[in-house]
Parts: C-alpha cells; structure tokens; sequence
C-alpha cells in the first residue's frame, strides 16, 4: 500500500495505481477535470501510464461552466 494527499485528505492506495486508475475507482469524468501531482499539471494522454508513488500530493479540479 502507498499513502498519498488527495484534494487534501490523506487516502490509502494500492501500489502501482496510476492516475486513470484512481479517476476510474473515485467516478471522476476525465473530461472535465484537470490533475495536478505535487504541483505539476499532468496531460491527460499521460493519465494511464503516470504511476502514483507513496506521499504524491494530488489535486483534481473540476472545470464548471457558467455565466
């Protein structure tokens, strides 16, 4: 298991997660959000192959449109 920060909670994860994984598993569509991990935007053609590491700070933001 390898600890990381997600949106500021601390959160348990299986090691070798990568970031689609851990999108997929919180229900998030990767359509509308952007995520940052210790302070580095990451593209979304990266999301499957970009592995979590132990203590990663992740930020997931979610884009809402308005007026």
């Amino acid at each position: 298991m390898a600890k990381i920060q997600l949106n500021g909670k601390k959160v348990s994860i299986r090691q070798k997660l990568s970031i689609s994984d851990l999108l997929r598993k919180h229900k998030l569509d990767t359509s509308k959000i952007a995520v940052e991990i210790n302070g580095v935007i990451i593209d979304k053609a990266k999301y499957k192959k970009k592995i979590l590491k132990n203590n990663d700070r992740i930020e997931v933001v979610h884009f809402i449109g308005g007026g």
